[in-house]
């Protein structure tokens, strides 16, 4: 058992708390956003204090701060230098780190989404891989980068998820409108994607090409989207995330 202390507890730590419990860790958590911290003590017994509390109890520590409250919450607490620091903040660079939580030198950088409570969700890593490893490995892979930019990249990908999400939001609506059942579209959109993605054949490539064959709806739709600048814009997004 390793005692873990959670520095912001919102929608990013909440499922990486409940799955370090369940790997039987001793979690402490702030009080930061109390509703989700009291929901955690309650249901999973863990410990909540002041974030130097959580510090002073804990051999590793996960930092799920907002980037823009950080710097200013960091700044002020005393981090000691047999710790291990697991950073889930975008945009929060490695040299600032290793300033804010200096003594401490054991830092990984990493973007977990939600689903990683249940398996299955990539880490992309820099820093001290291990660390990361221990902790969520093998339940959820951890994806090496050999830089900051490297990983920058990474998280730019975890962005694109919303996005995608975003598209089948707006074909279930289209759906719900031609069949006037929006409840039943948004669950069919749903499933055909995930059971599709649960059951890829080869390569993204591979799986398209199987599908957009000559003369085929497939194909019209990609062919559409592609005329219409998606893969522009979406490409436009990456490089500005």
């Amino acid at each position: 058992m390793t005692k873990i202390g959670v520095i912001g507890t919102g929608h990013i730590a909440a499922p990486m708390v409940r799955f370090l419990v369940r790997k039987g860790h001793d979690l402490t958590v702030t009080k930061r956003n109390e509703a989700v911290s009291s929901a955690l003590a309650q249901s999973h017994g863990v410990a909540c204090g002041t974030a130097q509390v959580v510090i002073d109890r804990s051999d590793i520590l996960l930092l799920c701060l907002r980037p823009h409250v950080a710097r200013d919450v960091l700044g002020s607490l005393r981090f000691h230098a047999h710790q291990g620091i697991v950073s889930v903040m975008a945009g929060i660079t490695r040299s600032e780190l290793q300033g804010l939580c200096a003594p401490a030198v054991r830092i990984v950088q990493t973007i977990p989404l939600g689903f990683l409570e249940q398996g299955g969700c990539p880490l992309a890593a820099f820093g001290d891989e291990p660390l990361l490893k221990a902790l969520f490995s093998p339940e959820n892979p951890v994806v090496s980068t050999n830089s900051e930019t490297a990983l920058n990249a990474h998280f730019a990908i975890c962005a694109m998820v919303p996005g995608i999400v975003d598209l089948m939001a707006t074909g279930a609506g289209w759906l719900g409108s031609e069949t006037g059942a929006e409840e039943a579209a948004e669950a069919y959109t749903t499933q055909l994607i995930s059971g599709f993605l649960a059951t890829l054949p080869g390569t993204l490539e591979e799986a398209r090409d199987a599908l957009a064959t000559p003369n085929t709806l497939s194909l019209q739709m990609t062919d559409t989207l592609r005329e219409g600048g998606a893969h522009r814009a979406l490409n436009a997004a990456l490089d500005t995330i």
